[in-house]
């Protein structure tokens, strides 16, 4: 695990850790993060937009879609 990476959204912060951030690459589309303690599981579908794995809906689908950006960018996905 890395450093404690920050998002702000919708005027709330948002801390989360990258779990497996060796495994990132250029083709990714799974991602393991810890969110205010909290395991998330992200996954980019056939439209390049990224969701939840399990379907859980208690995360905001915006939010969720401004975490696998914010993590595509910092990783250079």
């Amino acid at each position: 695990m890395g450093l404690p990476l920050r998002i702000t959204f919708d005027d709330k912060d948002y801390v989360y850790q990258i779990v497996n951030s060796k495994l990132i690459g250029q083709n990714t589309t799974e991602l393991e993060l810890l969110l205010n303690g909290e395991k998330v599981e992200l996954i980019k579908d056939a439209r390049r937009v990224w969701t939840l794995k399990d379907g859980n809906t208690t995360l905001d689908p915006e939010l969720v879609q401004a975490l696998g950006r914010s993590v595509s960018l910092r990783m250079r996905m």
